[in-house]
């Protein structure tokens, strides 16, 4: 085994370059929704095609950051980091370089999977760097990261794809991606992050592990559009669960399995990720809902309907790191279950919107769903984090991680499903495509049941978060 010394005082020159891989997965996942129409015209593709773009990208770092994390294990962050960046960047040059759509979605997989190499790592990086007293500080400070990519993705997508084309947005990564691989893996040289184990590495159980993901993440997000008890839908479900069944069976029997059962035997690692799942479901219940609520049932323009969409994370921005503060004195129970409660009285005060709302009571009601994820995310990413060996922090970052996306993806799934199914039986078969202002209670009514399961769920998440209890004083 190799070990590795301590940073010192690089760690805010180290937090910098981690911040920058960060700040371009993240800007990456937003920038690309602005640039849809433009490619779509551009290739001359339907709307079933081009929404693989994005839902390619997603799927693929939901399916991979576990095995990266647990890689990262093997291999040290520091390799896995500094090549997650690389691939990155290539993976953007193909997109660039895309003649049709079908070479587009496939450059988005790569570049998915240099993606889920960059997120696999991001806390666990951040642990090794920073001494236990700086830890919520510093992962608060991650999450104003995250929180600008997302503000300043659609923008920015937007001016450059008018300066210039939607293929600059992705030509931008390359040159910066690249140098700061270049420099990460040199800064990292000999600390933590460059920690090897002689280990191998579970291909089968990675594999299991990933068609799982894949077919459910598929099934999950296609559910309602393909027929929940569509042959589709149902193979795709069965093959995740046999898949799952498989997988368990291998890891109990193999000697260094990609997932240890022994991290969820944790207390303040498991409940961590159970009420992380729950917050990301709640939150994107509101962030896909929302700009169609805007957009129908108050006639607000997209460029309005955009600045409504920036509250919550303006919040994000200026009170994680706040939040990361607190926690490295109070500890994660009680901000984590403030947080959450926020959440869900947010959810609920928003089944109160009807059509045609003025501004004002949009917008407090979204700064609340911002305020209770920046008090919650920071605390709740520390808990887990530092919860588990120093050994393991590779794999339990990429649960977090991970943790995260799936919460993404089941709120979008969740939502549409509740949304379109009220829409439907409410206005005798008729969907969203073909919405007329005299549906509008319909469209309020089915808006109402969606978010208020959103909210249902961030309640759950209180709980959970609660039952953790304190942080024993040793934990470093």
């Amino acid at each position: 085994m190799k070990t590795g010394a301590g940073v010192g005082r690089n760690k805010w020159l180290i937090f910098l370059f981690v911040a920058i891989g960060i700040f371009m997965s993240t800007l990456d996942s937003s920038i690309v929704n602005i640039a849809l129409p433009t490619i779509m015209a551009d290739f001359g593709v339907t709307l079933s095609t081009i929404e693989w773009v994005v839902m390619i990208y997603l799927v693929t770092i939901s399916s991979l950051l576990l095995s990266f994390g647990r890689l990262s294990d093997i291999k040290g962050r520091r390799w896995v980091y500094s090549r997650g960046l690389v691939v990155f960047s290539v993976g953007s040059l193909y997109c660039a370089l895309a003649p049709n759509a079908y070479w587009l979605i496939a450059a988005r997989a790569f570049q998915g999977i240099g993606a889920a190499m960059i997120m696999s790592g991001t806390p666990a990086l951040i642990v090794d760097t920073f001494p236990a007293s700086e830890r919520g500080r510093a992962l608060g400070m991650v999450a104003t990261v995250v929180a600008s990519g997302l503000t300043i993705g659609p923008a920015l997508g937007g001016a450059l794809i008018h300066l210039f084309s939607w293929r600059v947005i992705f030509y931008i990564n390359v040159p910066i991606g690249i140098a700061t691989a270049i420099l990460i893996a040199r800064l990292l040289r000999g600390s933590h992050a460059d920690v090897t184990v002689e280990e191998s590495f579970d291909w089968i159980g990675a594999g299991l592990l990933t068609l799982s993901l894949v077919c459910f993440l598929l099934a999950s997000s296609h559910g309602y559009n393909w027929g929940y008890f569509s042959l589709r839908t149902l193979c795709l479900f069965g093959i995740s669960i046999l898949a799952t069944a498989v997988f368990i069976r291998v890891e109990t029997k193999t000697p260094h399995p990609v997932v240890q059962p022994s991290l969820f035997s944790i207390r303040l690692f498991t409940l961590p990720i159970l009420s992380g799942i729950a917050l990301f479901v709640a939150l994107f219940t509101v962030i896909f809902l929302m700009p169609f609520y805007l957009v129908h049932a108050c006639n607000y323009p997209v460029n309005k309907v955009g600045l409504f969409m920036v509250v919550p994370f303006v919040f994000l921005f200026f009170v994680s790191p706040l939040s990361g503060s607190m926690y490295d004195r109070l500890g994660s129970r009680t901000l984590c279950t403030v947080g959450m409660t926020v959440l869900a009285v947010a959810l609920f005060s928003l089944t109160a919107l009807g059509s045609g709302e003025t501004p004002f009571p949009i917008v407090w009601r979204l700064a609340l769903v911002g305020l209770g994820t920046a008090i919650f995310l920071p605390p709740n990413s520390s808990a887990a984090m530092t919860a588990v060996p120093q050994r393991q922090r590779g794999i339990a970052s990429g649960t977090v991680a991970a943790a995260r996306n799936l919460g993404m993806v089941l709120g979008v799934a969740l939502a549409g499903a509740i949304f379109n199914t009220s829409f439907h039986v409410l206005s005798g078969g008729l969907s969203l495509k073909v919405y007329r202002p005299e549906l509008s209670p319909i469209f309020i009514s089915s808006f109402r049941y969606a978010i208020g399961a959103g909210g249902i769920v961030a309640a759950i998440g209180a709980i959970l978060a609660f039952l953790r209890g304190p942080e024993p004083k040793d934990l470093s």
